[in-house]
């Protein structure tokens, strides 16, 4: 069978291993070595030095870019280091396009970072196709936004955007790092480029930091491999290797996860302290029908509102299966107050504009017994609010089932 006929779920983990290996390894070694010898004085082989070139990030990043559908992949030392390369893309004096529902890090890097090379931007609701074409100006060089986005899950039309982007000029780059390659892949769509924190998903069990980008023009990838270069930003073998073994696993990590993190949203919309939830694969979400033509999946993902910044509080302190911990895509579930912890960079005017609510709950799914973690989120609700135990439609006595939810 041809590999290029092969599903994702099998792409993930049929790969070559090895190139040119002649022991022929079923696992990638890890080439721990900075230097290789060359086959002479005045020649040089297919590496040189590890930051210009590495086998095993070579196997890592030609595996995401086939996972991409991309021309070429790069990987870097985090998530933040492979934006920073990309907004290298935009010349000094140019202007980028946010979405303006963007990771806290993503901000900073725009507002605190960009500004002293002279580039501007402008945040707008990605959301609504005609705002963000009235936003783009001849300066233009990049649009950068996220979707879902993190952490109120909007969804932006991958597809009109790139409509839009094309015709203006401008490059598309999507943040793909809630739903990973398994579930979107966003330069099938049009994108130019697409970035992940690998840390997450791709990662997917804590334990690397790492970043990348995904293109599908020639051009644009001899570019980034010449400031990946030139700049020295590129993940390290051993944490290649670490990314390439959590990338096997994906397929059975995040289909547990999502399926855990739809009962875990069915479970939050009935509670009588839940305002709001926030999860794509809910019946009534904003922009579920885009969502599902440009996506083959609701993702991991769940926050919620209760209408008090203190409630809010409390029911995070009380989890005792969920850990509070910055950060998404782990096979444990993990949970967040994104105005105190990681969108806090962001001024809370700021974020009162971009309707970031204080009382916001982000919940990262993992792959426990979802009856556990419904347990714990019903323990941590009904400890907190409540002069008697809160109980949801499926639990008239307090007892909570996941049936039905």
């Amino acid at each position: 069978m041809k590999k290029s006929t092969l599903r994702r779920d099998t792409t993930l983990v049929h790969f070559d291993a090895a190139p040119g290996d002649p022991c022929r390894p079923n696992s990638t070694p890890i080439y721990q070595t900075a230097t290789f010898e060359q086959p002479n004085a005045s020649e040089f082989g297919a590496y040189d030095y590890s930051r210009s070139g590495n086998p095993t990030r070579a196997v890592l990043e030609t595996q995401l870019a086939r996972l991409e559908s991309g021309q070429r992949a790069f990987a870097f030392a985090s998530g933040m280091a492979a934006l920073s390369t990309l907004l290298r893309l935009v010349p000094a004096g140019g202007h980028v396009v946010a979405g303006s529902d963007l990771y806290g890090g993503t901000y900073r890097l725009l507002e605190k970072v960009l500004p002293r090379a002279g580039l501007r931007t402008t945040y707008v609701d990605a959301t609504d196709p005609e705002r963000v074409r009235a936003a783009i100006e001849p300066s233009t060089r990049l649009m950068l936004v996220e979707t879902p986005t993190n952490p109120l899950c909007r969804i932006v039309d991958l597809r009109a955007l790139a409509d839009i982007t094309r015709e203006r000029g401008a490059l598309l780059a999507i943040d793909n790092s809630l739903l990973s390659p398994l579930l979107q892949r966003p330069l099938e769509l049009g994108a130019d480029v697409v970035v992940h924190s690998a840390t997450k998903h791709l990662g997917g069990h804590g334990d690397v930091t790492a970043g990348v980008l995904a293109v599908r023009d020639t051009a644009v990838a001899e570019e980034i491999a010449f400031l990946q270069n030139a700049e020295g930003n590129a993940l390290g073998p051993f944490d290649s290797w670490l990314l390439l073994r959590g990338i096997e696993t994906l397929a059975v990590r995040l289909g547990r996860a999502q399926a855990n993190a739809r009962t875990v949203a069915r479970f939050l919309a009935r509670h009588p302290l839940v305002q709001r939830v926030h999860f794509p694969g809910l019946p009534d979400h904003p922009g579920r029908a885009i969502h599902e033509r440009q996506a083959e999946g609701p993702g991991a993902v769940v926050s919620f509102e209760t209408g008090s910044a203190e409630l809010s509080r409390q029911i995070v302190d009380a989890l005792e299966l969920f850990t509070i911990s910055v950060s998404f895509g782990s096979v444990k579930s993990l949970a967040s107050l994104p105005c105190r912890m990681s969108h806090k960079s962001i001024p809370a005017a700021v974020r009162q504009a971009h309707s970031l609510p204080d009382d916001l709950v982000r919940l990262s799914i993992g792959i426990e017994d979802e009856r556990d973690l419904v347990q714990d989120l019903a323990q941590a609700l009904g400890g907190q609010g409540c002069q008697t135990p809160c109980t949801t439609p499926e639990a008239p006595n307090g007892v909570v089932s996941v049936q039905g939810v």
